[in-house]
């Protein structure tokens, strides 16, 4: 059993960035790999990035590839999302979820993912 918890989110002009962090705990979490989706209101849950267990394999959605970057600290039980160059449309709550598999497509696998966290909300307005 693991247990996430998402930070860091909030209120950031169009161009601006955050930084999401995703605690993790609990038995062997660092051989899972960890992604982040969102979710908008009235819109379906979308995965954006996902990196392996090692930190070695990173996948990213088109919508943010080259603005977004994920990463990993298995010593502080900690993956990040750097996000950059934010625009409107990249409001939504965002998670963080564990998987035990990786694939190139795992974006499109939410059913992979076991644990899930409770999220943090990410709003990008002037």
């Amino acid at each position: 059993q693991l247990q996430l918890v998402e930070s860091g989110g909030g209120l950031v002009q169009p161009g601006g960035t955050l930084r999401l962090s995703c605690a993790v705990s609990g038995v062997n979490w660092d051989k899972y790999a960890i992604g982040w989706f969102r979710q908008a209101p009235g819109k379906e849950r979308e995965g954006i990035s996902c990196i392996s267990s090692s930190g070695g394999s990173t996948v990213y959605d088109d919508s943010v590839k080259g603005r977004f970057t994920i990463s990993r600290d298995n010593a502080k039980s900690l993956v990040f999302l750097q996000m950059d160059s934010l625009k409107p449309e990249d409001s939504a709550l965002y998670y963080c979820a564990a998987s035990w598999f990786y694939m190139s497509n795992i974006l499109k696998r939410p059913d992979d993912f076991d644990f899930w966290g409770q999220g943090t909300q990410v709003t990008v307005s002037s």
